[in-house]
């Protein structure tokens, strides 16, 4: 037979014209993501919606039933959601957070102990001039809010609000910044690795958790507990559904307050972005995260 036209696609049997390529496909969801979107489809969702979301994770341990990146996978799915529910753009993910100083450090080491904890850890200071120059980029590209969905809590999200709080004060931009737990405050109660975050992958990519492993700690050899909580055996699909359905439509409420009819005429170069790092350092003393150390 003659070769298949590569723009014709095979569905049970029968071939449909259509363009395949990883933008398009014949059950790809509503494209939102600023590295995913072409120039006419990045301003038609901007000018429709001109709200950017932001998701912050971490590469850490959550026992060996669950990935590293749980807490990245979840802010993932959240701000996917949100965008595709209540329109806006998501940023690229950031995939590193604040740990292994202040206060966690002794929480690390009661939970993990002497094993590498494998983190994709960074001090604050590091992680906030980072966060400030992507809110530079979010204002430049003519967004008008942004919103920043953290997988991972404990505390270090404070600074992320030192920092947003400080640009928003310079040039009029609203962020905000909450995990996700944050989210739901006084619905549910986040934690690590148990209950409620277990649940939560569960939910959103239940072939990455393996309940088979629960008892894997207390293998030789196995590096222990890896900092998994001790409710995680309790983690149920159902329950994660709640939580996530939860946390979104908190999102969505959280867009539908936000006043987006302001705009910002000037662009923000380098120059005046150090300014307001400098002036931000100035007026912060010690950061949050470092409590404790």
């Amino acid at each position: 037979p003659p070769p298949l036209d590569p723009k014709l696609l095979r569905i049970e049997g029968v071939l449909v014209s259509h363009p395949v390529n990883s933008f398009t496909s014949m059950s790809a969801p509503t494209t939102v993501r600023w590295d995913h979107l072409r120039p006419d489809d990045f301003i038609s969702r901007l000018e429709s919606c001109p709200v950017i979301y932001l998701p912050i994770g971490l590469c850490e341990p959550h026992g060996h039933i669950a990935p590293f990146g749980l807490d990245t996978l979840k802010a993932d799915y959240y701000c996917d959601e949100a965008a595709r529910r209540f329109g806006g753009v998501v940023a690229p993910t950031q995939g590193y957070h604040i740990h292994e100083c202040g206060f966690h450090r002794p929480w690390l080491d009661e939970v993990v102990g002497e094993t590498n904890p494998r983190l994709g850890a960074m001090p604050p200071g590091v992680v906030c001039y980072h966060f400030l120059y992507q809110l530079r980029a979010f204002y430049n590209a003519g967004f008008r809010a942004v919103v920043v969905v953290s997988g991972h809590s404990g505390g270090s999200q404070n600074d992320l609000r030192t920092t947003a709080a400080a640009f928003t004060s310079a040039t009029g931009l609203p962020v905000t910044v909450k995990s996700d737990p944050e989210w739901v405050e006084g619905l549910y109660e986040g934690d690590h690795a148990g209950k409620y975050e277990i649940s939560q992958l569960l939910a959103i990519h239940p072939e990455s958790i393996d309940m088979s492993l629960l008892d894997r700690q207390y293998d030789a050899g196995s590096g222990g507990r890896l900092a998994l909580g001790e409710d995680a055996g309790e983690a149920s699909k159902e329950y994660g559904h709640e939580i996530n359905e939860a946390i979104i439509n908190a999102i969505g409420d959280e867009v539908g307050r936000l006043n987006l009819s302001m705009s910002f005429d000037t662009k923000l170069d380098y120059e005046a972005t150090e300014k307001i790092w400098h002036e931000l350092l100035s007026q912060n003393g010690e950061w949050f995260s470092e409590q404790g150390s």
